[in-house]
């Protein structure tokens, strides 16, 4: 289950530190959204990650990964859902999901359309707008999502196949609410690389990814799953966590990898003293073991 708490701090970096790149708010297909991105280098495309925050969460709830993608070399833009309670949000935290998180069995492919219809929008107006459509490397584009932004991405992903979005070359998910997914065995229908991460105290999601033919043994394409020693929820937010250096690490090496078309890097195949459980199967080889390959 995923728990609902006050997001409001959410939207603020709690931990002081220089800006990594710049950040900015703009409207696009009338959407309040969030835009990273470091203008001191070269000025040619930019590989594109679109964000999906997590149910009342924000654009900006996890400014910390944002700040390192683009300072990475990607263009950043993350959009309020209806759902964003923080960031300017139109939301509150005691609204109430559309279906409980408690009953994967009831969500079907109209749960939460709006989710990936807004990012559909989204993508269709960066390539016409004039600030942005020239700055975007369209065949390199990935998507990123935590909680429910995971189980928005994934939709888009091809786990709802309805939803399915071209030309979308990974999904890093986060913590993702994939629930309805593995109740309905529609992961395999994924055909794009996918990263999931957990946290040993993120006990009403994790589960779902690791276990027996749960979301990671029924993704059928290139997948990893990393799993942090401690990690809750919210590891993947503005809420400081011990982690967030491997999150990093780990985001970048699977985005550089398959939405760079980067060589492989060790972080693909290893793991460090934070990861409890670490498993990959892909094009840099396979590993079903725990912890340490």
């Amino acid at each position: 289950m995923i728990k609902s708490v006050s997001l409001v701090l959410l939207g603020t970096a709690l931990v002081a530190s220089p800006a990594l790149a710049s950040e900015r708010a703009v409207t696009l297909a009338g959407l309040s959204v969030t835009v990273w991105s470091d203008d001191a280098g070269q000025q040619s495309p930019k590989p594109v990650i679109i964000f999906s925050h997590g149910f009342h969460g924000c654009a900006t709830q996890s400014r910390f990964l944002m700040e390192a993608l683009a300072s990475a070399g990607y263009l950043v833009f993350a959009p309020n859902h209806a759902d964003a309670a923080c960031g300017g949000g139109a939301s509150t935290s005691a609204g109430r999901p559309e279906l409980s998180f408690r009953d994967a069995t009831k969500w079907d492919e109209t749960t939460y359309r709006d989710r990936g219809d807004d990012i559909r929008r989204l993508l269709d107006a960066l390539r016409s707008d004039d600030r942005f459509k020239s700055r975007c490397d369209w065949k390199k584009v990935g998507l990123a999502g935590h909680s429910l932004g995971g189980y928005t991405v994934l939709g888009l992903g091809g786990a709802w196949p309805s939803w399915r979005l071209p030309d979308v070359r990974a999904v890093l998910a986060l913590s993702p609410y994939a629930g309805p997914f593995v109740d309905r065995h529609t992961l395999g229908q994924v055909a794009v690389p996918v990263m999931y991460q957990g946290g040993t105290r993120d006990l009403g999601v994790t589960p779902t990814l690791h276990k027996s033919m749960g979301a990671y043994d029924q993704t059928g394409s290139s997948k990893y799953y990393v799993e942090f020693e401690g990690a809750g929820h919210f590891a993947w937010t503005n809420f400081p966590s011990p982690v967030r250096g491997d999150i990093v690490s780990y985001s970048l090496a699977f985005l550089n990898h398959y939405v760079k078309g980067e060589a492989a890097t060790s972080a693909l195949t290893r793991a460090t003293s934070s990861v409890a459980v670490f498993r990959y199967s892909s094009d840099v080889g396979t590993n079903q073991h725990r912890g340490e390959p």
